[in-house]
């Protein structure tokens, strides 16, 4: 069983409005991006591990597209084990095989091998979240869509800029491991070390930036 606290840190995506010109769309473009799947030392909680990230990114790059474009994204498999990529919230018309759950929508991208996603934005704007969609590899696999409207913002002020936030979990020991450890036993999940914001933890927590 997932952890629910993973599943709800990790879910929740929000975008905040730090006061950007008010964006508007008025026709249908192609967006394309080109994601690698690769191992990445980082260091957390004085401790340094390999993690999954997309393009070397923890949290992944964020995609940003208008309503209505159609979108391309071209996944590269560089590490020894399966993946995919699940566009969380995207509603996919007529274009399910790009939704991204392994072995329900799309066989997994094998070692070595590339993948291309191809959808239309219909009827949707705001802030979602894509993420890694076999295993628990969403642990350090995951990143921000945001979907800006065809009508500008509604606001009096204009905005000048936008910054995503991701809440999310993290595992001093390998996420692999325990999961492995969960079937093997039949109990949860042991619970995360920290929580974290953008990938980061707080201040609270040993070795942390100030200020965090």
């Amino acid at each position: 069983m997932m952890n629910k606290h993973f599943v709800l840190a990790t879910s929740l995506v929000l975008s905040m409005l730090l006061t950007a010109i008010p964006f508007c769309s008025s026709s249908t473009t192609s967006k394309r991006y080109h994601f690698n799947v690769e191992w990445k030392n980082i260091t957390r909680l004085c401790s340094r591990k390999a993690i999954l990230t997309v393009n070397g990114e923890y949290p992944g790059p964020t995609i940003a597209v208008n309503e209505g474009d159609d979108v391309e994204i071209k996944v590269t498999n560089g590490v020894s084990i399966n993946t995919t990529i699940h566009w969380h919230g995207i509603k996919q018309l007529r274009t399910g095989w790009a939704d991204g759950p392994a072995y329900v929508t799309q066989c997994p991208i094998k070692p070595g091998r590339s993948y291309t996603y191809k959808f239309t934005v219909t009827g949707q704007r705001g802030t979602l979240w894509w993420h890694a969609h076999i295993a628990w590899q969403r642990a350090t696999v995951y990143g921000a869509i945001i979907i800006y409207p065809h009508l500008p913002y509604p606001f009096a002020a204009p905005i000048e800029a936008e910054i995503p936030i991701i809440f999310g979990e993290w595992w001093n020991l390998p996420v692999e491991g325990i999961e492995d450890e969960m079937y093997k036993y039949g109990s949860g999940p042991n619970s995360s070390d920290a929580y974290t914001i953008n990938g980061l933890p707080g201040s609270l927590y040993p070795c942390s930036v100030q200020g965090t």
